[in-house]
């Protein structure tokens, strides 16, 4: 059974939390599956690096959990920040062709590592072209907008049928983590896997 991420590409712990999982699974039959879920759909403004928040969070939670993590990350200097909606089309294309963990990991290390504008199509198609998409396609499918229906769906799926409400969301078999669970509460939650029990939520600092 996968574990499962409701995840935003600008929610920099997205990508702390898939280091979290991937320790914890290290050696065990479990997939990643990453969904979509935008924190800032068109029309609400993106977040921008001139207001006090994102510094604020960053320096008081973001860069001291890295740190504790060992994951090299930094707040991107791009204002505002981009949507994530072309991002989340190009992953249902590659999802579909089995390289959602690769695009999704992808995506994150190249707006909190190398501060790539993540909104852009021709960004998002050289990314995609590393994971494995061919590139024009890439290019011709967002033109074509050929996944945005799917897209809606996911986002319609995350907030109405699993009521999702913050990233990361991490679903493991009947168990809900609504932020970064600690490496012991996700292991007894993928002990837990064969056996389910009724669903259960723990909050863990969401963003």
């Amino acid at each position: 059974m996968p574990i499962t991420i409701y995840t935003d590409y600008v929610c920099p712990y997205c990508l702390l939390a898939e280091h979290v999982i991937e320790d914890v699974i290290e050696g065990l039959d479990v997939d990643i599956h990453w969904r979509p879920y935008e924190l800032r759909p068109e029309p609400v403004p993106t977040l921008r690096i001139e207001d006090p928040y994102l510094p604020t969070v960053w320096k008081q939670s973001v860069y001291p959990m890295a740190e504790r993590l060992g994951v090299p990350i930094k707040l991107p200097s791009l204002s505002p920040q981009p949507r994530t909606d072309k991002a989340f089309e190009v992953f249902a294309m590659a999802d579909e062709q089995g390289l959602g963990h690769a695009f999704s990991m992808r995506v994150l290390q190249a707006f909190f590592q190398e501060e790539k504008d993540i909104g852009h199509a021709e960004t998002l198609a050289d990314l995609g072209a590393e994971v494995g998409l061919e590139r024009k396609a890439v290019l011709q499918a967002l033109a074509d907008g050929t996944y945005r229906e799917q897209h809606r769906e996911a986002l319609r799926h995350a907030r109405e049928d699993m009521a999702i409400t913050s990233v990361p969301t991490i679903v493991v078999g009947e168990q809900i983590f609504r932020g970064i669970p600690s490496p012991g509460e996700l292991r007894r939650a993928v002990d837990r896997i064969s056996t389910p029990a009724h669903a259960t939520e723990v909050a863990v600092n969401p963003h």
